[in-house]
């Protein structure tokens, strides 16, 4: 019998028996270089200004988006908060995770309310064990929940449900931070935080400690404790133990507290820490094929023929329903790629030893460079195609006239160029993700191809359906 395979603490062994293929020693991440080696960055994130000083205007700017949305002009392409949040935020924030990770976790005004709220009228109770365990399920529900009822009531075409939707998010956020430690609504509630979690990993910076110095630490863990004149890691993190940047907002806590100078903020190469991951968890891959699948949905219903589609379904079935015709639609094109990465995750199973589950969970995450491209990529057309009506809006609402023209800052072709460039190096991404994972696991070559196989096959049909989609013409939100 084959002698049982020596795993690293915390890494997962194989489901089914014992893989005498499996990589025996799973070596750390090469440590990149360390930013915080630059004076002018480190004085920055060491500074009692920082975050404060980036918190207070972007809370100004949230105000007046606030503010517009409930009480400004009822048409959305008329409304400055429209277009500040749906035109200009909304696609731009990809793009700050892929950068930095989840530093606009860091300046969110939501948690800077939830730390004010909690300094107030602060219960600070323990994180129920209930959101710990299910947490992320909860974020991967709430964000199919808040793209479908964007399209069966109009929440991004209507100032008011936007508005709508941020009290809601409001009052969470508050009853959170009145009631439990920390930002628990930031770690375990937001949807935007589980997205801005998945692309971190993708981020060119991460957040570590050195072990070999915090091994002979005598500060009793301040690095998340926190100590009088410094809070504790608001998203629950431990320098010491973290080995990826889903949970690290880089609020730079632990960079003040640390006797020891023990924190580092490394440069990194982009989409690295994800074959590193040692403990793969099932609900953040299914997190990463929903959100393809959500992409799908919203290239797909910006459609021109779109309306011809609905036409089609109604002449041909009788159901007229929109609500009824689109749940149908989104159920198929979120079910799609969650589908094909079970289905692949089935097949591997069948060559390397681990379950289907183990698979799914461990592959899942070779998606997230495409998921990151083509949302990168769809909202790209937003901002490039509908970027003027942000100065339109802005010059209206302050007294001012606006010619009232095209909105796009450049031509149709110049987006689909670099639409179909992003999606390129999406695919490679993923399709190379795939390939570290594998040999990261596994020895021989017979095993490799065995496992990776059927996971090129879906990234293959995957980005080759997303090309498919933008070739279409679009229709404009705004």
């Amino acid at each position: 019998m084959p002698a049982p395979v020596a795993t690293r603490p915390g890494d997962p062994a194989p489901d089914r028996g014992v893989d005498p293929d499996a990589t025996p020693d799973l070596p750390p991440m090469p440590a990149g270089r360390d930013l915080l080696a630059i004076p002018m960055v480190r004085r920055a994130l060491r500074s009692r200004w920082y975050p404060g000083i980036l918190q207070v205007p972007i809370a100004a700017v949230f105000g007046l988006v606030a503010y517009q949305l409930l009480l400004g002009p009822d048409a959305a392409h008329d409304n400055p908060g429209t277009a500040l949040m749906w035109v200009l935020w909304w696609p731009l924030i990809p793009i700050v995770f892929v950068l930095v990770g989840r530093f606009w976790c860091a300046v969110c005004p939501f948690g800077a309310l939830s730390d004010l709220v909690q300094k107030m009228v602060g219960a600070r109770r323990p994180v129920p064990v209930f959101l710990k365990r299910y947490g992320v399920w909860i974020i991967d529900a709430s964000f199919l929940i808040i793209t479908w009822s964007d399209h069966v009531w109009g929440v991004v075409e209507s100032p008011w449900g936007s508005g709508v939707l941020l009290l809601i998010l409001t009052t969470l956020v508050i009853a959170s931070g009145a009631f439990f430690q920390r930002r628990t609504f930031c770690r375990y509630l937001c949807f935007l935080g589980g997205m801005a979690g998945n692309y971190a990993r993708v981020g060119m910076v991460e957040l570590r400690a050195d072990n070999a110095i915090c091994t002979t630490c005598t500060a009793r863990a301040v690095c998340y404790n926190g100590n009088e004149k410094v809070a504790g890691c608001p998203l629950f993190s431990f320098p010491r133990t973290m080995d990826d940047s889903a949970n690290c907002n880089l609020c730079a806590n632990c960079i003040k507290s640390c006797p020891n100078d023990a924190i580092q903020l490394r440069v990194r190469k982009p989409a690295s820490e994800l074959w590193f991951i040692r403990k793969p968890q099932l609900e953040q891959s299914f997190l990463a094929a929903a959100i393809m699948g959500i992409v799908l949905i919203q290239n797909v219903t910006m459609l021109e023929v779109w309306q011809d589609v609905l036409g089609a379904i109604e002449r041909t079935t009788g159901v007229t329903s929109y609500p009824v015709i689109f749940t149908a639609a989104f159920v198929v094109a979120v079910g799609l790629p969650v589908g094909l990465l079970a289905g692949a995750s089935w097949f591997a199973s069948a060559r390397n030893l681990e379950s289907t589950r183990m698979n799914f969970a461990r592959f899942g995450y070779a998606l997230i460079p495409l998921d990151v491209a083509a949302h990168i990529a769809h909202n790209l057309f937003h901002l490039l195609a509908e970027g003027k009506s942000v100065f339109y809006t802005l010059t209206a609402m302050l007294g001012g006239e606006s010619d009232g023209g095209s909105t796009a800052l450049v031509g149709a072709g110049t987006i689909q160029i670099l639409q179909f460039a992003l999606l390129a190096l999406g695919v490679a991404g993923s399709l190379y993700t795939a390939r570290r994972i594998t040999h990261r696991r596994y020895q021989t070559l017979a095993r490799r191809r065995a496992t990776l196989a059927p996971y090129v096959t879906i990234i293959g049909l995957l980005g080759a359906l997303n090309i498919y989609l933008f070739v279409l013409p679009m229709a404009m939100r705004m």
